[in-house]
């Protein structure tokens, strides 16, 4: 209950400020850029800062990276495969219609043409699905963590859009047209 500027005649408590920084920033490289600046003017007594919790997150963040990174590759991998074997398995029940039309006389354009326009837009079509799928766990992540409404990934989101579009049409198209002339290869006596 007493005054200590009494007894003491100064405040040894000094004023401090906490604030927080971006995300980009918070790597200890940038931390400690953050802390020479501050410290730099002849007001500021410390610069202090968790430098344990920032090692640590760090480390962590990076070890989940790597994890995810090879999850995902594995997972492009598997899908890469059960949309050929997929898009084999539909042209299967055309080898018949293929081989058809190649007896009548009809060259491998135009043979391969109406396939591969439907691999197009069936490709197109998958992305699309796919990307509404992943605005949708979007928007359900952001909705269960409203935190994630600060990170900015629309430039990001953006091009993983186009590379979805660009996958897809490029995987079905070269799955049907590889099978189109698979089958346009074949003797009649193997297509049974």
């Amino acid at each position: 209950g007493d005054n200590f500027m009494d007894v003491l005649d100064f405040n040894p408590l000094y004023t401090s400020i906490n604030f927080k920084v971006h995300d980009i920033y918070m790597n200890k490289d940038s931390l400690v850029k953050i802390a020479n600046f501050i410290q730099q003017s002849n007001i500021v007594r410390e610069v202090t800062y968790p430098r344990n919790i920032v090692d640590v997150l760090q480390n962590a963040i990076k070890k989940i990276g790597i994890v995810l990174l090879f999850i995902s590759i594995m997972l492009i991998i598997a899908v890469i495969f059960l949309i050929d074997n997929t898009i084999r398995l539909a042209m299967f029940s055309n080898r018949f219609l293929i081989k058809t039309m190649q007896q009548v006389g009809a060259t491998r354009f135009f043979i391969a043409k109406p396939f591969n326009i439907r691999a197009i837009i069936n490709g197109v079509i998958s992305a699309l699905i796919a990307i509404m799928g992943i605005l949708a766990v979007k928007g359900l992540a952001e909705n269960w963590l409203p935190e994630l409404h600060s990170i900015k990934i629309n430039a990001g989101l953006t091009w993983l859009c186009v590379i979805i579009i660009l996958l897809g049409v490029l995987i079905s198209l070269f799955s049907t047209h590889r099978s189109v002339i698979k089958y346009l290869r074949t003797s009649l006596d193997d297509l049974y």
